[in-house]
């Protein structure tokens, strides 16, 4: 470490130290906002809403990393919006949209829904340490891969040109564009220096626009109705609230707490800071409040739930910089961004396929995530059916929607969401296969091997 958690750093070095790690997390914290209101038809709010993500992750990314009390992990951790609720945020747009409800009534209850929800993450927060049958790798790393499965099907749409590109859907020129996103995501991740790498979902979002902009395809129309300035205005779309929508969210704000103690345990590591005792407890328990907390100010000020940023881990890990104060500099530079509603707009000057090509890898790597943690203890055959049939419910009812349009309609609003169901169905054979548990082909297995062990 050139600067430890606790070290002061100069304004010029945390400066760079704090837009290396925006940088690396912009994409993130905006991206969310453009895939909902893109597929919900927010219009004309996405600019706002943008902001707004960007304003509440600069005050999260504060209290996150200077701890308020008890809110905060006190560890460099930047906040921004979670991937993790985009099924569910959409699930319960459309469920609004289909009643005939307006953008603004859509807002109204994603908020309200995200506000009520955040709950769970603040109560969760003082039981994390508890909640190992229930919260454990094969659980956890289902749910993440079936967050990222589910939301391929978004990122692939846009790849083709749009779920409103009509017959334009799948066009050669819009496969091309996706295509060669990809492509510059890769190579800067593997050719590229440190810096690149960090930056690589930027660069390929850049590049892909500039081929864009040569084949005409770039619209200017979202700069020159957008906002220059604006002010953070609570509740501003109202408040409202369904019960049946809310099952998934609240769900997901556990997974969210789990995710968010990975997190910060990795930075605790990187930080060469204490992995066990009081004051490791003190921090997970402390950095899940904050997500919780942070949550609710996402709600109130017009945005998506927040949750700590992993790829973080890795600016500090390259930068050497691990210091708290960073986070100062970082809560600035977005805050600051948060009053220009202009700068949100910009981002609605990439086009569909450029968008695709880079929501592909993102989903794509959520999902692999997700695999990585599965694959972090040994498969037994409790875990090898566990994972088989949170599956293969999570995913058929992802390929096969109407497999549940007979069901009562609350029933129907919680088993039609893959991550809640896929989510349900790991905690309950958790519970109910007890740990140890073999089927008779691997007892007899473990027989006929029994001599040759003992014999050698």
């Amino acid at each position: 470490m050139i600067y430890g958690l606790d070290d002061k750093p100069a304004p010029g070095p945390a400066s760079l130290a704090a837009l290396q790690h925006i940088l690396a997390s912009i994409v993130g914290i905006v991206t969310p906002t453009l895939v909902i209101g893109g597929v919900l038809g927010l219009g004309e709010h996405v600019p706002y809403l943008i902001a707004m993500s960007l304003f509440v992750s600069g005050v999260a990314t504060f209290i996150q990393s200077n701890r308020v009390g008890p809110v905060g992990s006190g560890l460099l951790s930047v906040q921004g919006t979670s991937f993790a609720f985009l099924g569910a945020i959409l699930a319960a747009g459309f469920a609004v949209k289909g009643r005939g409800g307006s953008p603004e009534d859509i807002l109204a209850m994603i908020f309200g829904l995200c506000l009520v929800g955040c709950v769970v993450e603040i109560v969760l927060s003082q039981f994390i340490d508890k909640l190992g049958r229930v919260v454990n790798p094969t659980v956890t790393g289902i749910v993440i891969t079936v967050i990222g499965l589910s939301l391929v099907k978004v990122g692939f749409t846009d790849f083709a040109g749009g779920a409103r590109a009509g017959e334009n859907l799948g066009q050669p020129v819009n496969l091309l564009l996706g295509t060669i996103v990809v492509v510059v995501i890769l190579v800067t991740t593997f050719l590229g220096k440190p810096m690149l790498r960090i930056s690589a979902i930027m660069i390929g979002l850049i590049a892909g626009t500039i081929v864009a902009a040569l084949f005409g395809m770039v619209d200017p129309a979202p700069l020159a109705k957008a906002q220059w300035i604006t002010l953070p205005m609570p509740f501003k779309f109202g408040f409202d609230f369904d019960f049946g929508l809310f099952i998934p969210i609240a769900f997901l704000y556990l997974v969210t707490a789990i995710e968010t103690s990975g997190d910060l345990t990795a930075n605790s590591v990187i930080s060469s800071q204490p992995v066990r005792g009081p004051l490791y407890l003190s921090r997970i328990k402390g950095g899940v409040l904050g997500d919780g907390v942070n949550s609710g100010l996402a709600a109130i000020f017009n945005t998506f739930p927040n949750t700590t940023f992993s790829q973080n881990n890795g600016v500090i890990q390259m930068t050497g910089v691990a210091s708290r104060h960073v986070g100062r500099y970082i809560a600035l530079f977005l805050v600051i961004l948060g009053f220009f509603p202009i700068f949100g707009a910009v981002f609605l000057l990439i086009p569909k396929p450029v968008l695709g090509g880079a929501t592909l890898v993102l989903f794509g790597s959520i999902a692999v995530a997700g695999i990585r943690i599965i694959a972090s203890e040994p498969i037994d055959m409790r875990r090898v059916y566990i994972m088989a049939v949170s599956f293969g419910l999570g995913l058929g009812v992802t390929l096969v929607p109407d497999a549940t349009q007979h069901l009562p309609v609350l029933l129907k609003q919680v088993v039609a969401t893959p991550i809640t169901l896929s989510g349900l169905s790991a905690i309950l054979l958790s519970l109910l296969i007890p740990e140890g548990a073999q089927s008779e082909s691997e007892l007899e297995e473990a027989g006929e091997e029994a001599p040759v062990s003992a014999a050698e």
